[in-house]
Parts: C-alpha cells; sequence; structure tokens
C-alpha cells in the first residue's frame, strides 16, 4: 500500500470515529470539539490525519470551522448523504416529497406572511409567467421554483425554507424533463393566482388546497 492510500484510509478511519461520536450524542449539535491537539489524542490519530478530517466535514456541512473560536457541530448528518439519496430517489417520489413540504408551508404562509412577502410572490409568479412558452425552460423552471420557494418562504420557518431550497436542487433536473413530456399536464397559472390569493387573504384551507391541486 502506498503512502498516498495509507494517509486516506487513516483519514477515512477519523472521519468515521469523528462521525459516531456525533451520531451517539458525545459531540452534540451546536458543541464546540476539543482542540485540534486533544482531538488528535482522543482519536489516536496525527494531527495531521485530524485536521485533514475535519477540513472534508467541515466542506460536507457536518462542522463548522470558526477562526480564533474553535470547530463545532453544525449538522447531526452529513447533507452530502442526504443529496445522495435523494438524487437516487424516482422523480415521482422527489415530486411527491415536495408536495408534503409544499402544501403544509403554503397552509403556514396564508397565516404568517408579511405584506412584503405579497409584493416578492407577485413579483415571483409575474416573472414565472413572462417565460412560460419560450423556448428558454430553464429559465421558466428556475422562476416557477424561485416562486414555490417564496410561498415557503412566507412560511417563516428558516428550517423549512432551507429544506424546501436544498430539495428544489435534487428536483430541477426532472422537472426539466417531465415538463417537457407529450401529454403532461401543463403548468395552470390560474392555480398560481388562486394560491397567491388565498395567502393574501389569510385562507390557509384555500392556500393548501391550491397549492395540492398544482402539484396532481
Amino acid at each position: 500500500m502506498g503512502t498516498t492510500s495509507l494517509k486516506r484510509s487513516l483519514v477515512d478511519i477519523a472521519l468515521e470515529q469523528i462521525r459516531l461520536r456525533i451520531d451517539s450524542g458525545a459531540w452534540s449539535l451546536g458543541q464546540r470539539l476539543p482542540p485540534e491537539p486533544e482531538l488528535a489524542e482522543i482519536l489516536g490519530m496525527s494531527r495531521n490525519t485530524v485536521r485533514e478530517a475535519v477540513r472534508v466535514l467541515t466542506f460536507s456541512g457536518v462542522l463548522e470551522v470558526r477562526q480564533g473560536d474553535g470547530t463545532y457541530v453544525r449538522a447531526c448528518a452529513d447533507p452530502l448523504d442526504t443529496m445522495l439519496a435523494l438524487a437516487r430517489g424516482s422523480i415521482e417520489q422527489a415530486l411527491e416529497a415536495r408536495a408534503v413540504i409544499e402544501v403544509e408551508a403554503a397552509r403556514l404562509a396564508a397565516l404568517r406572511r408579511s405584506d412584503a412577502d405579497i409584493v416578492e410572490l407577485r413579483q415571483a409568479l409575474e416573472a414565472s409567467e413572462s417565460l412560460y412558452g419560450s423556448p428558454r425552460l430553464d429559465d421558466y423552471i428556475a422562476h416557477d421554483l424561485a416562486f414555490h420557494q417564496r410561498v415557503v418562504d412566507s412560511a417563516h420557518n428558516p428550517l423549512l425554507s432551507e429544506l424546501y431550497r436544498y430539495f428544489s436542487r435534487v428536483i430541477r433536473a426532472g422537472l426539466e424533463r417531465t415538463i417537457s413530456e407529450p401529454g403532461r399536464p401543463q403548468p395552470a397559472f390560474e392555480l398560481h393566482r388562486q394560491l397567491l390569493a388565498a395567502i393574501e387573504r389569510g385562507d390557509a384551507d384555500a392556500a393548501a388546497t391550491a397549492n395540492r391541486a398544482l402539484l396532481i
């Protein structure tokens, strides 16, 4: 085994050991990890190996390095693993999961939206409508997802917003394929307008119903 392969395997072991401690709750969300020398001693690894493992986990979003402060646990699951799991699903599964998020978000948006949210929703819907039917399908999809992201953002739940933003990246490629399929129902902008109107008047049930109809 060459030096590079050996180094890589040691880094993998360090990654596994850090993840196991996070998964077990030994290092909880938001907790600061021990300083590098102590961490290397705990793991029984060299400081260079530990430093590389921390770099990998920081890149993937599990850890966060705060200059002059230390390294903190940012997530209890590896976002890259989550992305891979989502990518393995079918477009039908992705759309089902999207519907679960959007319908409840629309209900919350009707109850929590601000006047500024309504302005941004109108602007996003107008931009989406203006691009429908143009040869730039990817631009239309981006603007359509932006409108739905605005709906989710209007629920004023940062976790829900981030989840949907993350999820939208996964389903975008699938939407480019399915929207252009012959015979597939095309976007119903009247339903989009009904959704916006329901959110504006604070009708949670109507907002959820309109959003659900959009995703059938």
